[in-house]
């Protein structure tokens, strides 16, 4: 019985990533523009149904691809640095460099996802939700800088966030790399300046 159980459980688990995957792979090859549940089976080589078993709705699933991306590219250790940083600034400038050199390597599915926002509510629905999670560690690296003392007086802390959240935007990573050709090195060097200058006070 339980053999029965973990067998129906590894199924279920290696068509789920199956589905993830396809998802993936059809943002990256066809900037988002194939991605209803029908393609993402046919990719999958799954039903439908099967589809709608693991996912809700296209919302859900576009969200959980977000997260299994971040699964495989292992997120979690690169946050690791800023999260055990032993000062604010130690946790900005750590933030700075795990999530600016984050985007490059998702920027393939990224794009998709900000290309089809404007005409497609589902994928609007995901990206927000994802940049709404990468804004909560803009807000621990201000947060932190705060609890130091060290957080430059013209900004509330709500106000910092909010601006470290633009000034760490995809597409504010595409206006230096590619608008202004800077090397990845260069724009984790320039952001990681601005970031400091901006927000970081001695006491």
């Amino acid at each position: 019985m339980y053999e029965l159980l973990d067998a129906m459980s590894i199924k279920n688990k290696n068509t789920r990533t199956r589905i993830l995957q396809a998802t993936l792979d059809l943002l990256l090859a066809q900037d988002g523009t194939g991605t209803r549940m029908s393609d993402v089976a046919k990719r999958a080589g799954v039903s439908r149904q099967a589809v709608y078993l693991h996912f809700d709705n296209r919302a859900d699933l576009l969200i959980a691809t977000t997260h299994y991306m971040d699964d495989i590219l292992g997120s979690e250790a690169r946050l690791g640095p800023s999260r055990a940083a032993q000062s604010g600034i130690e946790r900005l400038d750590a933030f700075v460099l795990a999530w600016g050199s984050y985007i490059p390597e998702i920027y393939g599915a990224a794009k998709a996802m900000i290309t089809m926002s404007s005409t497609d509510s589902a994928a609007a629905d995901a990206w927000g939700k994802r940049m709404q999670d990468m804004r909560e560690g803009c807000e621990a690296a201000i947060v932190a800088l705060d609890s130091d003392g060290t957080l430059a007086t013209c900004f509330t802390a709500d106000e910092a966030t909010d601006v470290l959240w633009a000034l760490l935007s995809v597409s504010s990573w595409e206006h230096g790399t590619i608008t202004c050709g800077w090397s990845q090195e260069k724009y984790i060097r320039m952001t990681t300046t601005v970031a400091r200058r901006l927000f970081y006070q001695e006491r």
